[in-house]
């Protein structure tokens, strides 16, 4: 049997990143699971750690914690990266037109199912999950 692979968009990425209590159960479940996404979740993460400090959404340690953390982490994922075959493949949900990132992320995991064993697509983003749905993408089930 081949190995079964996770996809994290950014929006649950980041929420384990920051501990959110809503990627709690997220986070227990994926431990030693095998992980899968696009190169550019990590360039949201990081954006969204800068602009969030910036901000002073975070203490400059939690800052310092989350950034050193992310980059440990490209380590534990499988990647890929932003290609043509992901910009011009023509594929979109249905119903609903998704923002370019997110599209993006979409058509990575689509990706990742047709090459891998992909288990579940995971988003906390509510559109995100919408549009998972119409691209028939499993989804992790709480």
């Amino acid at each position: 049997m081949e190995e079964e692979y996770y996809y994290l968009d950014t929006s649950a990425y980041l929420g384990i990143l920051l501990g959110e209590e809503k990627a709690d159960l997220i986070r227990n479940f994926l431990q030693e699971k095998k992980l899968c996404s696009n190169v550019l979740m990590f360039i949201e993460a990081e954006r969204n750690l800068v602009l969030m400090s910036r901000e002073k959404d975070m203490s400059s340690n939690f800052y310092e914690s989350c950034s050193q953390r992310l980059h440990q982490d490209v380590e534990s994922f499988v990647l890929k990266d932003l290609s043509l075959d992901l910009a011009l493949n023509r594929v979109y949900p249905p119903l609903k037109t998704p923002r370019t990132l997110d599209l993006i992320h979409l058509r990575t995991a689509l990706w990742f199912q047709q090459n891998y064993e992909l288990k579940a697509f995971v988003t906390l983003d509510r559109h995100q999950e919408a549009a998972a749905v119409e691209l028939n993408l499993p989804l992790l089930k709480e």
